[in-house]
């Protein structure tokens, strides 16, 4: 278990009322950045804040500001963002040349919304980006209160709002009002809070095999069963599908369905995103605990082909309902704490929550499988024709041989 850190701090309005907040980048407890590489700094924030805590839990229903440089500006995985809820922040390490402003005005016609950060002077390189930038950040700190109004008045020549950054005084925001500024951020609001979760680091190896199928064009079914292998992967799809996606009408199904609903393009990103993030290299073996939800999953989805043998979202549904089943001892938390956030099939979430249904009751099995009792076993039997504990007992060695195939 790995613990991951990030900060947000608000953003206000002409009348301090809440309008957004900037995500940055923390190595630790200590409430400060020490930021080495501006791109992984970013992935760091991505991941916490869209794919393990989730956008709701971070945001709410205000937009997210995240750093970016010229590196992560010109790669794919920006546009893994939600475009509605996210802007752009460029640093002011970004040297500006045709390529950035081209890249700006094509993620600008995509949707997005950009801001200039850091931004101390009118300089020449920075005049074709403010026809494209909806938001221009003036750091208070580095501007003399004698050079900010004449410094106001030439960007009032260009369409971007105004954001006043690193406020400290009360003299300060009454002067920026007066100026026509429409944001402000800064310790006179409030001091970035540190928020923080738990998530297990995913093997570079694994997320190597799953981005080489699809670098390879694989179909769905080869880069779903590498999926199926890892289940804090398939727990971290599931939030990134509801963090790219919020607001979906249609309950996710399966890990199939996951991977449909965000798209091929989408999960490339998300993939790449989670190597720049994930801790340590080599082979390593499975855990105990990951082998046993593998197995778990493996062996629902084999019941429930013994079950329905024409019915593959119930196959599905039944691998997803075991893997996520031990959610609460890898994240320590409890399962009605994660499991709503997922927007998990309402049959998956009632066996996970509730032992409900049918696949409630396959996943009591399993249960009662690892912990070996064969009159709550023949009991189980009784009421399942068609089952056998000759069939059941194939099938728990097919699922305890594939997950002993699985290297991590």
């Amino acid at each position: 278990m790995q613990e991951f850190f990030l900060a947000r701090q608000p953003i206000v309005d002409q009348h301090e009322k809440l309008f957004a907040f900037e995500l940055l980048f923390r190595s630790g407890r200590v409430n400060s950045a020490g930021v080495v590489n501006e791109m992984l700094a970013t992935a760091e924030v991505l991941v916490g804040a869209f794919g393990e805590m989730g956008l709701a839990e971070v945001l709410g229903s205000h937009k997210g500001f995240i750093n970016v440089d010229s590196e992560f500006l010109h790669s794919d995985m920006v546009e893994l963002l939600p475009k509605e809820q996210v802007v752009l922040e460029l640093l002011e390490s970004i040297h500006v040349d045709a390529a950035v402003v081209a890249r700006c005005r094509e993620l600008k016609k995509k949707g997005y919304s950009l801001a200039l950060d850091d931004v101390v002077e009118l300089r020449e390189e920075l005049k074709p980006l403010l026809g494209i930038v909806d938001l221009v950040k003036l750091d208070l700190m580095q501007i003399e209160p004698a050079r900010l109004s004449g410094l106001v008045a030439a960007l009032k020549e260009y369409p971007p709002k105004l954001l006043a950054e690193k406020v400290e005084r009360r003299e300060e925001v009454s002067l920026c009002q007066e100026l026509g500024f429409e944001y402000f951020q800064g310790y006179y609001f409030a001091h970035p809070e540190l928020l923080s979760g738990k998530r297990v680091s995913p093997s570079k190896m694994a997320l190597l095999r799953i981005l080489t199928l699809m670098l390879e064009d694989a179909a769905n079914e080869e880069i779903e069963e590498a999926f199926k292998g890892y289940p804090h992967l398939s727990y971290s799809l599931m939030r990134m599908v509801n963090s790219a996606a919020a607001g979906l009408i249609n309950k996710i199904n399966s890990l199939r369905h996951g991977l449909v609903m965000l798209g091929r393009r989408p999960l490339r990103r998300w993939v790449q995103l989670l190597l720049y993030t994930s801790e340590g290299g080599g082979e390593q073996t499975i855990s105990p605990l990951m082998q046993l939800a593998a197995t778990r999953g493996k062996l629902m989805e084999l019941v429930a082909q013994q079950q329905r043998p024409r019915d593959r979202d119930y196959a599905d549904r039944a691998f997803m309902a075991g893997i996520l089943s031990l959610l609460d001892v890898v994240l320590d938390t409890p399962l009605p704490e994660v499991i709503p956030g997922l927007h998990l099939h309402e049959a998956v979430e009632a066996a996970l929550l509730a032992r409900e249904g049918e696949l409630g009751a396959l996943l009591t099995l399993c249960e009662n499988l690892e912990a070996p009792d064969l009159v709550t076993l023949n009991a189980w039997l009784a009421r399942h024709p068609g089952l056998t504990l000759a069939s059941i007992t194939r099938a728990e060695l097919d699922a305890l041989a594939w997950a002993n195939s699985i290297t991590m």
